[in-house]
């Protein structure tokens, strides 16, 4: 089945169109490194046969020849974020041949010519060299290697996944795609678990199965909202991720040797926060973690302490002992938590407790199903456990800590869903 066929907007070009027939002629040859796991799907035409603005681009189009034909080429994915756009600009004289080839580089506009100055065709075709991974264009693979293989082995690795799903783009600007933030984060994670080297051999490309579709650019721009819809769609159920994370409050967000009470009762009215404390809890609300303030105390107490912080809101449950009745490790503080986030038994292993308290947090949390982070930043309560099931999964010396512990466990999931006895 044509990729393209599934989606509710039509993508077949009309028979009779001249400039079908001369966009396929032309069409470009793009050849993909060994290990590109992005193959381009879609090529959107244009044809000018006189300066103009490009309909798809910032650029403007100056033909020097008979007519220039545009590609903007699709793909799901770069290695870097989800939707990519590419370009190439072919430049046909009356003859038919091809005499001269521009394409798209990181959003500059490049001319393709090989190091000894001919130009990349093959015939009435150019030949185009991808980045792996990123896709932008090259008429020679030894240069590309030489001049930007260090820089485009550290996208395809260490920066896998940096920009989530991308909306900065004609399409976002007009609010026809989005993404919230768990959506953004989702993206992040499929895109690091894709890192990969580069094999600097590239023996695949465009052609290759059904190869690249051909439409006017009109209905492919048309298509493109309702396929990065479908794609961010998806990620919940194709990306594993943490379902929840559970925080206590003292010692784990609050200092409780700060802590200032009404006289007589156990309701803090004051507290500072720990060092990175209010910076890591807004982070992760902003990567769309599920959070849920799971606490031994009187409700007002975290109230007062966290809302003086702003941090009250970012909780999406706030489960008191002082409204259950009954402390951690009290599973029905670990039940009620999962409830009201609308959660269920088989989402307990990839829920997470984050505490300072070996005998209430860790404990609870592992007779629970659950994941737990031992956090030792105070020495206010034992680092020894009494029981085997007070050993903690993980361990973070500092709050801060939190948000790489969080990342590297999501990407190690599926090992984790079948050996939990796995620890740091």
């Amino acid at each position: 089945m044509n990729v393209l066929s599934t989606m509710p907007v039509a993508l077949t070009g009309s028979a009779e169109d001249p400039d079908l027939a001369l966009a396929g002629r032309h069409r470009p040859l793009l050849r993909l490194d060994d290990r590109e796991p992005f193959r381009p799907l879609a090529a959107g035409y244009t044809v000018y046969r006189r300066e103009a603005q490009s309909v798809s681009s910032k650029f403007m189009i100056r033909p020097v020849a008979d007519c220039v034909i545009e590609y903007v080429i699709w793909y799901d994915w770069d290695i870097q974020h989800l939707y990519d756009l590419e370009h190439v600009w072919v430049h046909v004289d009356a003859a038919g041949r091809v005499v001269k080839v521009e394409a798209s580089r990181h959003g500059a506009r490049r001319t393709m010519t090989r190091p000894d100055g001919s130009l990349p065709v093959e015939g009435p075709r150019p030949v185009l060299y991808l980045e792996p991974g990123k896709h932008a264009h090259w008429a020679d693979p030894g240069e590309m290697r030489a001049k930007a293989g260090l820089l485009i082995e550290g996208m395809c690795g260490a920066f896998a996944g940096a920009q989530g799903v991308h909306l900065s783009n004609r399409f976002s600007d007009r609010g026809l795609i989005g993404a919230s933030a768990l959506e953004n984060r989702l993206a992040t994670l499929k895109l690091k678990r894709m890192r990969f080297t580069p094999a600097w051999h590239f023996g695949r490309d465009s052609d290759a199965g059904e190869g690249l579709t051909l439409v006017p650019w009109p209905q492919l721009e048309a298509w493109i909202p309702g396929k990065v819809s479908s794609l961010v769609a998806a990620l919940p159920a194709t990306v594993p991720h943490l379902a929840a994370v559970f925080l206590d409050c003292g010692d784990t967000l609050v200092d409780e040797a700060t802590e200032e009470k009404i006289p007589g009762t156990e309701i803090v009215v004051k507290a500072a926060l720990m060092p990175g404390a209010g910076e890591v809890v807004e982070q992760l609300s902003r990567s769309g973690y599920r959070l849920a303030l799971v606490a031994d105390g009187p409700r007002a107490t975290f109230e007062n302490v966290l809302g003086a912080y702003g941090l009250w809101e970012r909780f999406e449950a706030h489960v008191i002992s002082g409204d259950v009745g009954e402390l951690k490790p009290s599973g029905k503080m670990f039940s009620a938590a999962m409830e009201a986030l609308g959660l269920t038994d088989v989402d307990r292993v990839r829920s997470i407790m984050v505490g300072n308290n070996l005998e209430r947090d860790v404990l609870g949390a592992n007779r629970f199903g659950m994941m737990s982070v031992f956090l030792s930043w105070s020495t206010r309560r034992s680092h020894t456990p009494r029981l085997r099931r007070e050993r903690p999964l993980f361990t973070i010396s500092h709050i801060w800590k939190l948000p790489e512990l969080l990342e590297r466990i999501e990407l190690s999931l599926p090992e984790l869903a079948l050996c939990p006895e796995v620890s740091s």
